[in-house]
């Protein structure tokens, strides 16, 4: 896969160290996947134009910028409203001009699986449906598992683990781009932590994307070592670190 570095992550070791592509002699979609998911499989859900472009607000503040230039940061001020806030991933790090307010900034790393997707589902999941949004806000607002909102289910799949009819753990499909697939919002209740949830539903996502022939991916927290781990365990490896930026206009 042409583009892709690769760097296993190990006990002891620094794992967010960079391992960052040359975004501008090499470019991958990977390198800018908000941008080329609304310019691609999810175009049906942006609004924008040929410099920026966003999700609506009910599905998520993530924006794209074709690349970090003036011209798209006044594109993206343009679609956005007082008091919204946008959510940039890009590959190398942003600087925003001065018309604009940086709420947090940090790095998260992205990993990708390219090996084969074994079955590791160990206990039954459901397909969520339109009714269960309201469950689903709940858990994800206890838990922060990054942005979710009304809509953010209409992207793609999103598959939960029930314990006595409540929903107690989740995850979902979020980008779609040319070959690739992000696996979102994975969480579990407080209390139902430790039982292996959260492997059993990444791995049937990882099964659903590589059956249309595509490649999963996600994003995680620098500090989360034991989701690290565990992606690591279902054949994740890490690409590179990504930088998050939100922020606002000034």
């Amino acid at each position: 896969m042409a583009g892709i570095s690769f760097r296993r992550c190990t006990d002891g070791d620094s794992i967010f160290r960079s391992v960052v592509s040359d975004v501008t002699t090499n470019p991958h979609v990977l390198d800018n996947p908000v941008w080329h998911a609304l310019s691609t499989a999810h175009a049906s859900f942006a609004e924008g134009d040929d410099f920026a472009k966003r999700y609506p607000p009910a599905a998520g503040p993530l924006a794209g910028l074709r690349e970090p230039s003036v011209d798209s940061y006044s594109s993206l001020a343009r679609l956005l409203y007082t008091d919204d806030v946008a959510a940039l991933v890009f590959a190398a790090p942003l600087a925003p001009p001065a018309t604009w307010e940086i709420l947090r900034a940090m790095e998260i790393g992205q990993m990708v699986c390219t090996t084969d997707v074994a079955n590791a589902t160990e206990y039954p999941v459901e397909r969520l449906a339109p009714s269960r949004i309201p469950e689903m806000l709940s858990l994800t607002e206890l838990t922060k598992p990054g942005p979710f909102g009304p809509r953010t289910a209409e992207l793609g799949t999103y598959l939960g683990i029930e314990e006595s009819g409540r929903l107690v753990a989740m995850a979902g499909i979020r980008l779609r781009l040319p070959g690739y697939s992000e696996i979102s919002a994975v969480c579990t209740h407080p209390d139902f932590r430790g039982r292996g949830y959260a492997r059993s539903l990444v791995s049937a996502l990882m099964l659903e994307i590589r059956g249309r022939a595509e490649t999963p991916f996600l994003h995680v927290r620098m500090d989360n070592t034991g989701a690290v781990r565990v992606y690591e365990k279902l054949g994740f490896a890490m690409r590179q670190s990504m930088h998050l930026c939100i922020l606002k206009r000034a």
